[in-house]
């Protein structure tokens, strides 16, 4: 095949007299919002905040040395007075000091309850400046302006916000929806290999949910090539394309009183007790990766995939150089003990996998232990949980 295959019935229309750009649509009656995906799309984020008097951007070091400089030129030009506030990198800046530090410097500044703040950077960026803006004044609008490709085709996208506690991830949170979303992939040429790489992980995700294009873009070794080296106009497809996904769950259920949109944590119920027990030293598509291979092994060993299937997870999985097995010293009985904890959860273990015969998502409560344990144990993780706790 001499050039990459694209993603076919992209979703999403030219915007304006920018030919490059799309816009997606999260439909939630008047909280409706757009996510617009695009090159140099930070040049043009002062549209989504008409009428702002001020605008708190939220950003990391790196990330504001990289891409600050457009976004404020644009709130400048609109008339809008923006002032940058730092945070830490990494999840431990994911924390109730860190909103409280922003909340005090909001206000040491005069951020009022019809001003703004925009989240600039990544994951821990979006959800933590997010949960700031939900809690600030009772609530101020939040632009999402997300600078890695997982934040761009899920974090920041649906509401989800919050921060963690020792006892596990995201625990602290609030649905506070964005007035937009403005994903700028120019941002992701600079993305360090093993973050853009992680970020598929969460691409990979969509393509299991049962996407059909997005599955053949990343089954397709010409497609899968250009994706790691991030050609512009395949990398843009994908994006495009995974966030119209979540833009249609999250529209769907917004606030996962359906079921729907907790298909949205396929993989990521062993992700998240990972990252916790392994203090995040994967990251956060890495461990979505290794919960993907470990759904794919629950559902075969529960009928609801051929056997088959959890090898192709790790096959799709290892062309993108993600990780398909849990790090090594991990224990079962840690690992249960923290899924327990998933915010799915209703007192006991909850996962989110295919229905009989390779069907749409669907959550599964408590399925029996010994079946979790076999799961664990073909993705490394090797002790048992005690005879005491078997299903």
């Amino acid at each position: 095949m001499s050039s990459p295959a694209p993603v076919g019935g992209l979703p999403g229309e030219p915007v304006g007299s920018v030919p490059d750009e799309r816009r997606l649509r999260v439909e939630l009656g008047p909280r409706s919002y757009d996510i617009v995906v695009g090159t140099g799309a930070l040049a043009r984020a002062a549209a989504a905040l008409p009428g702002r008097a001020r605008v708190a951007v939220v950003s990391q070091a790196v990330i504001a040395d990289r891409y600050a400089d457009p976004l404020l030129a644009s709130l400048g030009e609109a008339g809008i007075m923006a002032e940058l506030f730092l945070i830490d990198d990494g999840e431990q800046a994911k924390s109730l000091p860190t909103v409280e530090s922003l909340c005090r410097r909001f206000a040491a500044w005069g951020l009022l309850r019809g001003d703004a703040v925009v989240a600039l950077g990544g994951g821990v960026v979006g959800d933590t400046a997010g949960f700031t803006a939900a809690a600030y004044h009772r609530g101020v609008a939040c632009l999402q302006a997300p600078t890695t490709l997982l934040a761009q085709v899920d974090a920041a996208i649906g509401g989800k916000t919050g921060v963690n506690l020792p006892e596990g991830k995201n625990l602290v949170g609030a649905f506070h929806q964005p007035v937009a979303v403005v994903a700028d992939v120019d941002t992701l040429a600079t993305l360090p290999e093993r973050e853009y790489r992680a970020g598929l992980g969460e691409v990979a995700k969509y393509a299991f949910m049962g996407d059909a294009e997005l599955g053949a873009t990343l089954a397709d070794e010409a497609a899968a090539a250009a994706l790691l080296a991030r050609h512009p106009a395949v990398l843009a497809d994908v994006v495009a394309r995974s966030a119209a996904i979540k833009a249609a769950v999250v529209s769907a259920d917004e606030y996962e009183r359906t079921g729907l949109r907790a298909t949205l944590n396929y993989g990521h119920t062993l992700a998240h007790a990972l990252e916790t027990v392994g203090r995040y030293g994967l990251l956060h598509g890495e461990a979505v990766a290794v919960g993907l291979v470990f759904a794919a092994e629950l559902a075969a060993a529960l009928d609801r995939l051929p056997p088959d299937a959890p090898d192709a997870t790790r096959r799709m999985l290892a062309r993108f150089g993600l990780p398909t097995a849990a790090p090594a010293g991990l224990g079962a009985a840690d690992l249960v003990t923290l899924m327990r904890r998933d915010k799915k959860a209703a007192g006991g273990l909850t996962f989110v996998l295919p229905a009989p015969g390779g069907g749409p998502l669907e959550r599964v409560d408590d399925p029996p232990l010994r079946l979790v344990e076999r799961a664990l144990a073909a993705v490394g993780v090797g002790d048992g949980v005690g005879d005491g706790d078997r299903g």
